[in-house]
């Protein structure tokens, strides 16, 4: 977990912020919001409107989601900057720390959709995120919109902060895919757990330059270290929909998300190897490249010729969407070559050519 982070300069660390929230716990004992189909159950908690649990309703009752949640870093991904935290803008945003108001629902016991709104003070933005399974289907959509309060156009820090953990995350049995084309190491790395990847290095993934001077393959779980590494990919600009999945090669299950890409063009790796409860493997698609204040995110731009950051005009609104998929693949899935929505269908293609085909009633 990076709960405590220096505010990342890109000459020198500046200060240093800490992240309140325990690893495994929330921050406040609250009701749950459970929405469920015959498919699969999915757990939200209006602390944060975090997603705590994902659970298939057949088969083995695994939850790929880590202890600390799918949580939303909003309007701020990493840790802010010494003027920010001045002020007190916490790590991360503030989204993931307000409570969220059930606006609206749709079905009872279970529900099948909410629809729920917090404000951010601090930042002077309003979120309002939709949540929805329908029936027949293994996917759950997310929409959100945001609202600006202010009379200025202004940079927004947005990431998806999606993370598997133990004990779906095993050692040598989860792969990671994405349509990633350029990537580039994080320029500095917190924490006294060793890193395995060479800082601030470009390449071309998924075969990240590794200290001792040779490559890595860092779609696989390694099984015999304990490395802490952070690395942000482009998602293919040719495509409309980029995606990320973990595929658990024993357990045969797929966990993924498919995204438009023009909301989310980076998505970071966050790769906590620690062989323990706080293990995580963060596949954080975002507006940015790395968990950084919006000045140096602003700063930094372009790389590898893409904007670094995001506008959110005055008084005015920006809409994202995505979908989570949890399903059962054939034994022999090894890599994802390929997700596509398209005509009311979810198709998941492994590198031999195969694909498993879900329904999926709602575009992107």
């Amino acid at each position: 977990m990076r709960c405590i982070r220096p505010v990342l300069s890109w000459i020198a660390v500046a200060s240093a912020v800490l992240c309140p929230v325990v690893w495994g716990q929330q921050a406040a004992e609250v009701k749950p919001i459970i929405l469920a189909n015959d498919k699969l159950e999915f757990t939200i908690s209006p602390m944060g409107g975090r997603f705590n649990k994902i659970t298939l309703k057949d088969g083995d009752p695994i939850s790929p989601i880590a202890a600390i949640s799918h949580f939303l870093a909003l309007d701020g991904f990493g840790a802010p900057s010494t003027e920010e935290a001045a002020l007190g803008m916490p790590f991360h945003g503030e989204a993931n720390r307000r409570m969220f108001e059930v606006i609206a629902t749709s079905g009872t016991a279970p529900l099948r959709l909410v629809t729920m709104r917090t404000s951010l003070p601090l930042a002077q933005e309003t979120l309002t995120r939709t949540i929805e399974v329908v029936n027949g289907e293994n996917v759950v959509y997310v929409t959100s919109d945001l609202e600006s309060a202010l009379t200025v156009d202004r940079p927004v820090s947005w990431a998806e902060h999606a993370t598997i953990g133990p004990p779906y995350l095993e050692r040598s049995k989860v792969a990671v895919d994405m349509p990633a084309i350029d990537c580039r190491v994080r320029p500095f790395k917190p924490g006294n757990i060793p890193g395995h990847l060479v800082y601030n290095k470009d390449f071309k993934w998924p075969m990240a330059p590794t200290v001792d001077g040779g490559v890595a393959d860092i779609r696989l779980i390694p099984g015999d270290h304990n490395w802490l590494d952070l690395a942000s990919c482009q998602m293919d600009p040719k495509r409309r929909l980029a995606f990320v999945t973990a595929l658990h090669l024993e357990k045969h299950l797929v966990y993924g998300y498919v995204f438009r890409r023009a909301d989310y063009p980076w998505l970071m790796s966050w790769m906590n190897f620690t062989n323990d409860n706080r293990a995580a493997r963060g596949m954080e698609f975002s507006s940015q490249p790395f968990d950084i204040s919006h000045h140096e995110t602003v700063e930094m731009s372009p790389m590898f010729g893409a904007p670094t950051f995001r506008w959110l005009p005055a008084k005015g609104k920006i809409e994202n969407k995505f979908l989570i998929f949890y399903t059962k693949v054939p034994d022999d899935f090894t890599k994802i070559d390929d997700v596509t929505l398209e005509d009311g269908k979810l198709t998941i293609l492994e590198h031999s050519g195969k694909s498993v085909v879900l329904p999926a009633s709602k575009e992107l």
